[in-house]
């Protein structure tokens, strides 16, 4: 997916509190129009330009090429941030964090995800299309089923999938953080960020490497290229 503008204001996703009923509306009418299209690969944004002719786009399909310009913001992000609905303010707070001050990008939140499509075939693309899921354990993280939902999901993809092996980070913040004690035993057994710990950049550090980045985008795109071969087939 491009990095660009956040889509935050332009169409946030049906559950975000600020969405006024007209948008919230007006997305529930593009997923539905859309559902029968899922396909569930990679990480790409769609680009909000002039679209090709029909004829022409059935061509490139044909050919198992993508449009030029979707093509060219293809990118391979460095983490996801899967957060509460309440949460956005603080997701976006530990991104601008990670990119800022210690140079971790592309990120992104999962507010920040492209409206208009099913919220699972979102979470595949953040997941999968991502080296790092970081999990916003916050107060409101339990109150929320659909983060319940994310957190085992991301947990079982970083089981079945080799190459996903400690992908799955749960992080703590300085706002709000949910306490040890409450936390589900599948994320106690892992070492999580703990932003108020003096050893936090040490943490950081040495959980995000480039070789295992690096590792992952190879993946990510061998997988994209089968994909689009099966396509021209």
């Amino acid at each position: 997916m491009g990095v660009g503008k956040s889509k935050l204001d332009n169409c946030p996703l049906s559950w975000h509190k600020r969405h006024s009923e007209d948008a919230d509306q007006d997305c529930q009418e593009s997923v539905a129009k859309n559902s029968k299209d899922v396909c569930l690969h990679g990480f790409v944004e769609h680009s909000n330009g002039t679209e090709k002719p029909m004829g022409e786009q059935e061509g490139a399909e044909a050919k198992g090429e993508l449009p030029e310009e979707e093509a060219e913001e293809e990118v391979f992000l460095k983490f996801v941030i899967l957060h509460a609905e309440d949460d956005i303010d603080e997701a976006l707070r530990v991104q601008n964090l990670l990119q800022n001050d210690f140079g971790i990008r592309p990120g992104i939140i999962f507010a920040e995800m492209p409206c208009g499509r099913l919220h699972l075939q979102n979470l595949d693309d953040a997941v999968n299309g991502s080296a790092w899921t970081i999990l916003l354990l916050t107060e409101n993280f339990l109150r929320d089923t659909w983060c319940n939902f994310q957190f085992y999901t991301s947990l079982m993809n970083s089981v079945n999938r080799q190459h996903k092996y400690n992908s799955v980070i749960p992080m703590r913040p300085l706002n709000s953080p949910l306490p040890r004690e409450r936390t589900p035993l599948a994320l106690q057994i892992i070492n999580a960020l703990e932003e108020e710990s003096r050893g936090f950049s040490t943490q950081v550090e040495r959980i995000f490497q480039e070789s295992v980045y690096e590792r992952q985008q190879t993946v990510w795109k061998e997988t994209r290229n089968v994909m689009r071969a099966r396509l021209a087939a």
